[in-house]
């Protein structure tokens, strides 16, 4: 393998982790406040993505600036996503809330369907993309090789300020203690005058956002098609299981191995690239079975 088709790898794979890892940031704070494995997350991601394609596509006629382009995506996922998911928590996640957590995944997978067919009724079958903001965003060489922008320096900027902008919040702001109090121990932060419900919806709305970010910031580089959803929801479930439940500096670490692990694949053995994430995540379990940075938990008596 020579130096040029490393370096596309590399940037093919961190472009890719950079998505993953706002998807799997999602169903992490999911995963810590509810302690549910949310299906349905992967519709949020579909979603995303063909609302900022149909946001993008009524823009560009009108000679709209990048700028503008771009703050439409974000608001466009900001807000279908964070609607769907305080949709979902209120009006079904919360009542199956002390359930059995396989009853649990049966209504998230029950949910996913639902709004998988939602969005066939909404977009159709058709393939969508809006590959121009790519284009808008230019390009740079390094060594002779060609990359994308958005590619090369979009999308980590994003995955990085997301990664911050979450740490922030849930170390330095009263929301943000509220959400880590709830974490640990959801009936002591109770006792202690913290509404557990309104957290778990705010919660689910920023998951929700983020998910649907993912989608959005993916629509520019691959055209979107019924099941999309589904392909990204079990490639995120890879990642949360190799960082370990809850690990938010884990996702995004284990982010970065599956998809350089997934680019590279696919430029030396492409039959591989389906199976790589999962192959690195088993890899990772035989040595660490609770993920590369989960911590021995105290057994609560």
């Amino acid at each position: 393998m020579d130096l040029n088709l490393f370096l596309l790898a590399g940037v093919d794979g961190l472009s890719y982790a950079s998505l993953l890892f706002l998807i799997s940031l999602g169903l992490t704070l999911i995963c810590g406040v509810f302690g549910v494995i949310n299906v349905a997350h992967g519709s949020l991601y579909a979603f995303g993505g063909y609302s900022a394609a149909t946001v993008l596509t009524w823009l560009m006629p009108h000679n709209t600036s990048t700028p503008v382009m771009v703050l439409a995506l974000f608001l466009s996922a900001a807000v279908v996503g964070g609607a769907l998911g305080m949709l979902l928590e209120r009006g079904l996640l919360r009542f199956f809330q002390d359930r059995d957590p396989v009853l649990q995944l049966l209504v998230t997978f029950a949910a996913f369907m639902f709004l998988e067919d939602l969005q066939r009724m909404i977009w159709g079958s058709t393939p969508m993309n809006a590959g121009e903001l790519v284009g808008r965003m230019g390009t740079t060489e390094l060594v002779g090789v060609t990359f994308m922008n958005y590619q090369l320096v979009f999308l980590p900027a994003i995955a990085l300020a997301a990664y911050a902008g979450l740490q922030c919040l849930l170390k330095r702001s009263i929301a943000g203690r509220q959400i880590v109090a709830v974490i640990h121990h959801r009936e002591v932060a109770t006792a202690l005058g913290i509404n557990a419900a309104r957290v778990g919806t705010l919660t689910f709305a920023l998951a929700g956002a983020l998910g649907a970010l993912g989608g959005a910031l993916s629509i520019p580089l691959t055209s979107f098609t019924p099941g999309l959803g589904a392909e990204m929801i079990v490639t995120s479930f890879a990642v949360i299981a190799t960082a370990g439940l809850g690990q938010i500096a884990g996702a995004l670490v284990a982010a970065v191995l599956i998809g350089l692990a997934r680019a590279l694949a696919v430029y030396t053995q492409p039959e591989l690239e389906v199976v790589m994430p999962y192959l690195m995540m088993v890899a990772v379990l035989l040595v660490r079975p609770y993920g590369l940075f989960s911590a021995t938990a105290a057994r609560r008596i």
